[in-house]
């Protein structure tokens, strides 16, 4: 259900008005409840000092007696007589706790009953004050001092039935003014409100055109506070976003333009890459040829021999770096139609160390496998392929009798494969360029083992395609670490 927002800010005022005029009621009442028992207490301190003095003067004047006696003897009429001075019931108690005289006339009034005050008289019999409250009356006992320290206990009767009768009244009072207040209050913030909602109506109805594409021309509020400032702003966005818009319009045929010139610069580079890669194949052709020739009139058996195996090698790896440079340009050309299937990712890589064991046996390399059981959604050809160069990489670029390591586990809804080498590691100033096509680390090395710094641009490729990751992490000690992830498939 929709509220209005000058119903809620003139409930809140209510809800406010109700809690001040509770929280002032309650301290105002009990501030008074405690005054006026400070009061009764301050005087029956003073009926209890004039209690005293006219006990001790009756007991000097009189007949020598002990305490307890002249209590038995003279309790009676002593505390008639003290409640014609203090105006209050008096009972007079021995130090035995004992009544010894009251000038109560019959029993309890109507509905009061007697009160059970033995815990308040001990309290009192240890020379201390005590007093107890008990429907509409105050019970108030104290120490009645002899001539050689306390001999009983005088109890005075208060009745609180007045001053209850002022609290109700001021209760009363405060509830009767604070509801007038609170209605009043309610209906001038009801009609502050409904003002100020109405302009913050004006105000949604301006950002509502302005999401419209409607702007407005005008502040749709003119007030001097606020709510005003709050106008200007929205007429200030309004003529902001117009302005902006017709520069991001502006912008936008701009950018157009220059994707446009930028798809033609990247299909003429396509274009170039792959006129070099078939001018590339054109010499190859040429020095294959030459080293049939060779092969057929070898005059000098050594030079002969070593001419073979060096332009052919050489060949080798021309070739290899221009079929590289062909299928980089064919994966950024055209999209090609992928096999995706259903795949184990342990057996895969069982698979494919098992191919790469006898290559690595012959640089005397380990290869060791650490797979987790789990299944991805990928090409199973792409897959081999991107993990065949990397182990080829890490046998061409590792040391005699090193390592390698590859590892899989599941983690986060991915996939996550690392390959570790012991080889010679990548330089810092070489990890951001690594996946760069034509970037090699050592450029002999890579001349040597047939590297064409082809691999890892077109591994990325793959993976990427792949909807996966591939990441150089970093490897204290030496060596190479590759980590690539897959989305797992539950």
């Amino acid at each position: 259900m929709r509220i209005s927002i000058k119903l809620k800010f003139s409930l809140f005022l209510a809800v406010l008005l109700i809690l001040a005029v509770g929280v002032l009621s309650y301290f105002v009442l009990r501030g008074v409840e405690r005054n006026e028992l400070s009061q009764t207490e301050r005087i029956l301190a003073q009926h209890v000092t004039t209690v005293n003095l006219r006990v001790k003067q009756t007991y000097y004047t009189g007949a020598r007696l002990t305490p307890q006696a002249f209590m038995e003897q003279r309790g009676k009429a002593l505390a008639a007589e003290l409640a014609g001075f203090t105006g209050l019931e008096v009972t007079l108690y021995d130090s035995q706790g004992r009544q010894a005289g009251t000038s109560a006339q019959g029993g309890p009034g109507p509905g009061e009953g007697k009160p059970d005050l033995s815990t308040a008289l001990d309290y009192a019999l240890n020379n201390k004050v005590a007093y107890q409250s008990e429907g509409g009356r105050l019970f108030y006992l104290a120490p009645l001092q002899g001539p050689e320290g306390q001999m009983g206990v005088v109890q005075l009767q208060y009745s609180l039935e007045g001053a209850r009768s002022f609290q109700q009244t001021l209760l009363n009072l405060f509830l009767t003014t604070g509801g007038a207040v609170l209605v009043f209050s309610f209906i001038l913030g009801y009609l502050y409100f409904n003002r100020a909602a109405a302009a913050i109506g004006r105000l949604k109805k301006s950002a509502e055109d302005i999401r419209r594409a409607d702007y407005i021309t005008a502040p749709p509020v003119k007030r001097k506070d606020e709510l005003g400032e709050l106008a200007e702003g929205i007429y200030f966005m309004s003529r902001e976003i117009e302005r902006s818009i017709a520069a991001k319009d502006e912008e936008r045929r701009k950018l157009q333009l220059a994707v446009e010139k930028l798809q033609a610069l990247e299909q003429q580079q396509k274009q170039y890459i792959g006129n070099i890669s078939h001018e590339f194949k054109t010499p190859l052709t040429s020095i294959k040829a030459y080293v049939d020739l060779l092969n057929m009139y070898d005059d000098d058996p050594k030079l002969l021999h070593d001419a073979k195996l060096n332009i052919a090698k050489e060949t080798e790896r021309l070739y290899e770096m221009v079929e590289k440079v062909l299928q980089l340009t064919a994966l950024e050309k055209y999209d090609f139609e992928s096999q995706a299937e259903l795949l184990e990712v342990e057996s895969a890589l069982r698979d494919i160390c098992d191919r790469m064991r006898g290559k690595a046996a012959r640089y005397g390399l380990t290869v060791t496998l650490d797979a987790k059981p789990a299944h991805i959604w990928i090409d199973r050809e792409s897959f081999m392929h991107i993990f065949i160069n990397l182990l080829d990489n890490a046998i061409k670029y590792n040391v005699p009798e090193g390592s390698i390591r590859l590892h899989s586990e599941v983690r986060d809804q991915r996939v996550w494969i690392t390959v570790e080498d012991s080889g010679i590691g990548i330089p810092e100033d070489s990890r951001e360029k690594i996946f760069e096509p034509f970037y090699t680390v050592n450029r002999d090395r890579s001349r040597a083992s047939g590297g064409t710094g082809l691999g890892l641009s077109l591994v990325r490729n793959l993976v990427e395609k792949q909807n996966g990751t591939i990441a150089l992490l970093d490897r204290p000690g030496g060596g190479a670490a590759f980590a690539l992830s897959f989305p797992l498939v539950d």
